[in-house]
Formats: C-alpha cells, structure tokens, sequence
C-alpha cells in the first residue's frame, strides 16, 4: 500500500491542505509503516516518482529530482533521451540475446544450420550408427562433478566477455550484431581467409587519456582512414571506438583478472595473422604505447615475425590526468620532479616505489584497486612519507564524469570508500603539488618555507578529510566539444 497527498500543490484552490494536516497524515502513515508521498514537500515524503521514459524497446529510463523540481527533472529526462543515439534501443535488445545465449548451459556456439544438419543426420538411415544394444557408458561421480565445474566456469567466461563489450562497444556496433557474430564473439573465433598481394601495415597508436579530441591527428588518420583491421585495448573509451568506420572490423581485448597474459598473446597473433592478409592494422592502445602499454613487447613480436610496426605516440594520462585536475606534476617552489610508476607489477606482485622526497611528485598508474596497501607501504619506516602529504585519486580523467579525490595519505583509504564505486580507469598522484593550485594565489613556497603542511591543503580538507571534484572545468569543456576533425 502507497499513500499520495497531491492536494498540497501550491494553487489558488481553497481546498488546499495545508503543512500542518500533510505532516499529521504523513506521521500516521510511518506510524503504521506505510510510504507516504506530499506533493511540493521533500522533507515528508518517503519516495517520489520519477519523470520515466519507455522506447520501443527494452530500455526505460526513469529520473527523479526528489521534489526539488519536476518539472526541471522532465526536461532533464527529455534531455537525456534526445542524447541517446537511435540505435540504443537495438543495442539493448542485441545484449539481451547475448547475455542469454552466454548464460546458456548447453551452450555450443553452432547456430541454426549446424542443429538443423546433426538432426537430419539422425533422420537420415544412410548415416551410420552404433548398434541400438551397445551399452552406455557409465559416469563416475567424480567425472560428473568435473564436467559440470567445466561448464559453470566456461559460463563464467562468457558472462564476462559479455561484461566488456557491455561497456566498450559502441552502442552502434552492439546493435548491428547478429546471432552468427554473437556466437562468434562467445566462442572466440572468426578468422579471415589470408589474401596475398596486399601491402601490410602494423601501427601501434596511443588513444591518449580518453577524450577523442585529445587524439593526434596521426592517430585520427589511422583510425578514420588507414585502418583495415583496428585490435583495441578494452579500456579504450566507446567515444574513441565510435570514430572507426563500421565497415571496419574491431576486435577489443578480453582482459580480465587472471587473463591478462592470453588476451595480450591473443591480439598479438590477430595482428599478425591480418598483417599477413595484406591488412593495415591498427592496435589501438590506452594513453602511450611505450607507458605501461606493453608496447615494447609487441614491437619486438612484430619485429621477429617480420612485421616491424609504425609507433604513434599518445598523450598519457600520468600528464594528462593531473592537469586535467588542476596538478602540475612540476611547479617552481613546489615540485622539482616527476616519477611515474605502476602501482601492480607482473603477475600481480609487488613493485619498488621510490622513496618519499619533499620536492618530487610521484604518479602511479594502474594502483587504485591496491591502494591500502600502497599507502600502508608509503607510511612505512623504509619509504617514509608524511601522512599529511596530499594524495589525489583522479579516475576517468578528460571523461564527462572524470572525478578527482583530493584527501592525505593518511584518510585517502577511507575517503575512496566514502566516495562510493569506482570509476575506472584511476590513478593516483601523491605530492605537495596535488594542493599547491587551491585559493586564489595557490602555495608555491613550499620548498623555500620548508613547510611541514601545505596550507591550500588544510583550506581544501578544512570540514573533511576529502574533497571530491566532479566533471571537468567549464574551459576543458568547451575546448573539448570543438570537433575533433573537419
């Protein structure tokens, strides 16, 4: 049961309830552990309705201002829906069948035609078969159980490449799929007869941080233009994937946890096996090639198999994303030096970070999933660095919803978990240079005072142990809506 009081909207009706018998009423209600709703009053209701909208499709949205304005939350949602592309609707409808066949427990990757031909074949007595008496063989219980971990855990496989195209395909590329390509996609096949006579190219190219505007125009050509065969990293944005023609065949890395070192040997040997099609083949990479992008190692795979490939550098994101965040990694009185580092090494084990120094910005990538145990060691006796030192966690930086934690390494922990989920990919930017930008005329003394705190980080925290900065500022955003090519 829901209670509605809709006669306390503001009108010239002398019917009008009035706040006194809306608060008695709503005060009965929870007494009796009904939800309740007042009209143009926030603060007695229990829940509101959303302003929903419902495609022909699947998809609904619904978006509410809890009271604060409906009509303002209609225009948002009419907003919202004018934004979406029309194919969003198809894409829904394409995941759907896909997460469904992915969940399949019989699943065998053979479509219509193959089921079609193996029951002709048990129709058809000119296919041979075994004697109807012959004996069937026994499963011992151990063997059933294997079996079926097998098909739960190859389950588990294909929900989580459902996961990744969920989020890195373009919406335009999720609705063309059909259900050949789908089981393509779930089996992990789908190799080209090799062509001769064309001329290869491999092109390792830097994505940059993740706005398509902050892509080189060398990096724009490939894409747009050169590209025959595009192999991306799954990190790379669905705004940067939504460039490449549709006629062009894209392929996204199947990284997870665990799977790593087969996806990374699996892209390897697409591009090669395209490159000796004649394709000109794009690996298209987060950030820099050469900066934590596993680039060298490709260069030299290319390179003994024949294949030396054509570089493009990318704006990385260990720059890019503090800037973004109004941190300069290098500032007079504040920063001498930068050290970028990764925050997991190979296989998951721990990396050497460098040790605390007063006038040096230390950046690590790939670390905020491990950022306890960074920090535990960042506090340590070996490393020693301050626990009032600024720390800023900077996730999805040059996105719409690039988000910046400003806190110290000593809250940072439990500033992250008060922020709520994660916003992948983050980084991490720990030094005097992370606060020195706060108030009017910044702190830029820092090392010529000596200070032991940095005042612009005492104004920044001063009624919490964090600070969280949403979205980029206005000039980023209107640098950035610029079109990213003619």
């Amino acid at each position: 049961m829901l209670v509605c009081i809709a006669d306390t909207l503001v009108d010239d009706s002398p019917a009008r309830r009035t706040l006194d018998s809306a608060t008695r009423v709503a005060e009965a209600c929870r007494h009796l552990h009904i939800p309740v709703t007042v009209a143009d009053t926030p603060h007695l209701c229990d829940f509101t309705f959303p302003s929903t909208y419902r495609g022909k499709s699947s998809l609904q949205l619904a978006l509410t201002a809890n009271g604060q304005g409906c009509r303002l939350a209609s225009r948002i949602r009419r907003q919202v829906v004018r934004s979406l592309p029309p194919c969003v609707g198809d894409a829904v409808e394409a995941v759907g069948k896909l997460r469904r066949l992915a969940k399949a427990a019989d699943f065998t990757g053979m479509g219509r035609d193959a089921l079609h031909e193996f029951a002709e074949r048990d129709e058809d007595a000119s296919y041979p078969s075994a004697p109807l008496n012959r004996p069937v063989p026994q499963l011992s219980a151990s063997t059933l159980k294997a079996e079926e971990e097998e098909r739960t855990e190859a389950q588990r496989r294909r929900m989580r490449w459902v996961a990744q195209v969920s989020e890195y395909w373009s919406f335009e590329r999720l609705a063309r799929m059909g259900e050949g390509e789908m089981r393509e996609l779930l089996r992990g096949r789908g190799d080209a007869p090799v062509v001769e006579g064309k001329k290869w190219r491999i092109l390792l190219v830097g994505s940059g941080p993740g706005h398509p505007s902050l892509l080189t125009i060398a990096a724009h050509t490939a894409l747009t233009k050169l590209a025959t065969v595009v192999l991306s990293d799954k990190l790379v944005p669905a705004e940067i994937l939504a460039l490449i023609p549709p006629t062009t065949p894209l392929h996204i890395a199947k990284k997870f946890p665990g799977n790593a070192e087969g996806a990374q040997s699996e892209l390897i040997s697409l591009a090669l096996d395209a490159a000796r099609r004649g394709e000109t083949v794009v690996r298209l990479k987060q950030g820099d090639p050469f900066l934590y992008g596993r680039g060298g190692e490709e260069l030299l795979a290319f390179r003994a198999a024949g294949f030396p490939p054509l570089i493009l550098p990318g704006i990385s994101s260990a720059l890019a994303g503090p800037l973004l965040a109004d941190i300069p990694v290098t500032q007079r009185g504040v920063a001498e030096s930068v050290a970028i580092c990764t925050g997991v090494g190979r296989g998951g084990r721990d990396v050497e970070l460098p040790a605390y120094e007063r006038s040096r910005t230390t950046v690590l990538l790939m670390g905020v999933a491990r950022l306890a145990k960074l920090v535990e060691r960042m506090l340590s006796p070996q490393l020693a660095y301050p626990k009032n030192i600024p720390i800023a966690i900077i996730e999805r930086a040059s996105s719409p919803d690039q988000r910046v934690l400003l806190s110290t390494l000593e809250h940072v922990v439990d500033a992250v978990e008060l922020a709520g989920e994660a916003r992948v990919p983050g980084m991490i930017c720990v030094g005097w240079a992370c606060a020195c930008m706060s108030g009017e005329e910044g702190e830029l003394t820092v090392l010529m005072d000596g200070l032991e705190e940095c005042s612009g980080m005492r104004k920044s925290c001063s009624e919490s142990s964090m600070v969280v900065f949403e979205g980029m500022g206005d000039g980023h955003v209107f640098a950035m809506s610029v079109p990213v090519m003619p």
